[in-house]
């Protein structure tokens, strides 16, 4: 529904505009911090140099060695029905257990070190690279904070006493000294809740990382609105974010003697050679958009809700760039910790019998059933086939993901046999009609969902985009099985069964 809202709003966008192009500024302009200031002042940008030189350097080096190692891939993301592969590559850094999905697509993280957890990377190298970046995660909080404390200071300042301010500008500067933002600050104006707000807010738990060589693409999109030319990400919001959470993006530009910049370059307009973001109020023809140069090092902020109320675009340069975007994930039913705890609360419903072993379940009531049916649904299309359809493509980094999957998969076995168990349950009539009627039609409703979501991931499997990629990162049809695998309660072909189930009702 959000996306068709969208589509007719970029289509009623360029319905008013017809043949003519908005204006954007850039830094060169002379309205541009004005513009900056009052129309895109959660839009907080650092030059290279205001980070540390070692940083730098091993937060480069992660870069390379990761792109050494074949470690990016485009993601065959689903956009209206259709497979389509993403301009730029991609690889999920971040901690372990966690994912981040957008565009229909599951991206499972490559952990980064983490105390208590044993994670096992394929080189010393990736190990580094993954270290690396949990130092630039730490890094990007710690300067996150204090953006969204400065901000706070700039809302406040009309409106307070001087005292207030006064302990306010004290609580800033033992912010910046300290570097990070602890509860035991408890002397400053801001009250204990915002200290939680801000740490929720700013507490990167993964990274999406992208690399792009645009003069390698056959073809790129031309920036529709603005006229600002070739794009390597059209414009969006980011998906799948904690609400007012802080977007944080390092870019790196690889210097290369074919990617320096057009050092005449005086055109109104941003320069073609160098690498910006874009910026615009989300479906406003009236405040200019803005393009920002992002050179070797440098980051941004997009504080608070600035990425729900504006789109943001990056527009391709000449040489290869790599960003690291970091994301407060909406995590709340995107961990392992989350889905393993769904899944024990569907298998309390199977029961063995101590002396014949056999199995039943304990309720066969509707709620019961639908949510055992919820569930399973859930583990199969939200989990394993969103990890098998990316081929082998995380054991470039790491086997990590193989033994939750593989629990994963068994406890969907298990919740297989639970649904032959409901069903052979409403064979029996034992229900009064009414209750039996109901618990058949919520059986169907899930089931045909299964059905139809099944032929979807097999046809997305044998699609055209996915029968072009490299053995190694074919998408994998996870699990199937023939009716020959006696070892399976029901087909995989579930069309019979809601026929059965059609038949009953009727």
């Amino acid at each position: 529904v959000k996306r068709e809202l969208r589509d007719r709003g970029k289509k009623k966008l360029l319905e008013e505009l017809g043949e003519g192009k908005l204006p954007y500024l850039t830094p060169a302009d002379a309205d541009f911090h004005h513009l900056q200031k009052t129309r895109y002042s959660k839009l907080i940008f650092r030059k290279s140099d205001t980070v540390p030189e070692e940083l730098h350097q091993v937060v480069q080096e992660g870069f390379l060695t990761l792109r050494k190692h074949d470690c990016f891939f485009q993601d065959l993301v689903r956009i209206k029905g259709k497979d389509f592969f993403t301009p730029v590559s991609r690889i999920l850094i971040g901690n372990p257990g966690c994912t981040y999905k957008y565009l229909n697509t599951r991206l499972f993280t490559v952990p980064w070190p983490t105390e208590g957890c044993e994670i096992k990377y394929c080189s010393s190298q990736i190990h580094d690279a993954c270290k690396a970046l949990i130092k630039l995660n730490d890094y990007l909080h710690i300067e996150a904070v204090k953006a969204l404390q400065g901000q706070y200071l700039l809302d406040t300042k009309d409106i307070k006493d001087t005292s207030v301010i006064d302990r306010e500008q004290n609580f800033a500067t033992s912010l910046t000294e300290k570097g990070s933002f602890s509860k035991d600050q408890s002397s400053c104006y801001v009250p204990e809740d915002d200290y939680t707000s801000l740490n929720n807010r700013t507490s990167y738990n993964l990274t999406l990382l992208n690399y792009m060589d645009p003069l390698q693409m056959p073809y790129l999109k031309q920036e529709p609105y603005f006229g600002m030319g070739n794009m390597a990400v059209s414009w969006h919001h980011d998906e799948n974010l904690v609400e007012r959470s802080t977007v944080a993006v390092y870019s790196y530009s690889c210097e290369d003697s074919s990617a320096e910049e057009t050092s005449d370059w005086n055109l109104k307009g941003r320069d073609p050679a160098v690498w910006h973001v874009g910026l615009k109020v989300a479906w406003d023809i009236e405040t200019p958009g803005l393009a920002i140069p992002l050179r070797q090092g440098d980051f941004y902020l997009m504080l608070d809700d600035l990425n729900m109320t504006h789109q943001h675009c990056v527009l391709a340069g000449f040489s290869p760039r790599f960003s690291s975007t970091h994301r407060v994930a909406d995590c709340s039913r995107g961990t392992l910790e989350y889905i393993f705890g769904q899944c024990e609360l569907a298998l309390q419903n199977l029961q063995t019998d101590p002396n014949s072993m056999a199995l039943s379940l304990k309720s066969v009531e509707t709620a019961v059933v639908k949510q055992v049916e919820e569930i399973h649904n859930e583990v199969e299309f939200e989990w394993l086939r969103q990890f098998w359809f990316q081929g082998k493509r995380y054991l470039k980094c790491t086997d990590w993901w193989l033994k939750p999957m593989a629990k994963l998969e068994e406890f969907w076995r298990k919740m297989e046999i639970m649904t032959s168990l409901a069903l052979q349950e409403v064979r029996k009539k034992e229900q009064t009609e009414e209750q039996r009627n109901e618990t058949i039609s919520c059986l169907l409703l899930l089931l045909t969902e299964r059905q139809r979501l099944r032929n979807e991931w097999t046809a997305r499997c044998q699609s055209e985009p996915a029968e072009s990629l490299p053995e190694e990162q074919k998408p994998e049809c996870h699990p199937f099985w023939t009716n020959e695998e006696s070892n399976m309660p029901l087909p995989f072909d579930l069309e019979e069964v809601i026929v059965h189930l059609q038949n009953l009702v009727q």
